[in-house]
């Protein structure tokens, strides 16, 4: 499918989107009594242990969105696109769900979900837009 130039785009977005969700996959699993206090939650051991095993799974995740960056099909990279772009928005909005008061990052987490979901279907709406 012709995605009109913008699966330029939505390649940049996902080789941008595994760039932050390796990051996201390193604190996971090196700092995880961090990053739970910083969305002001419990640091127990099992959290904790929750945290890596999330971790191992971003990993792979964002080296699954690099590779579907380089994806020649131009049908299967729109439809990676519409799925991450569901993912991101599925995790900003679970990020202001959880059960706790929000924290800045908290707020920060959830913004840079939304706004990566919104880049993913602005870039394969696009041609809509002009």
């Amino acid at each position: 499918m012709d995605l009109g130039g913008y699966e330029v785009s939505v390649r940049n977005i996902l080789k941008a989107g595994g760039g932050v969700f390796g990051l996201s996959a390193l604190l996971l699993l090196f700092l995880p009594a961090t990053f739970l206090k910083l969305l002001g939650l419990d640091t127990t051991t099992s959290l904790q242990w929750s945290m890596r095993m999330i971790g191992i799974t971003v990993f792979a995740l964002a080296g699954n969105m690099w590779q579907n960056a380089k994806q020649e099909n131009l049908e299967n990279l729109k439809r990676v696109g519409l799925v991450m772009s569901m993912a991101a928005m599925g995790l900003a909005i679970l990020t202001l769900l959880i059960p706790t008061p929000l924290t800045w990052f908290a707020y920060l987490y959830a913004t840079i979900g939304a706004a990566f979901s919104l880049a993913y279907l602005f870039a394969l709406l696009g041609k809509k837009f002009r």
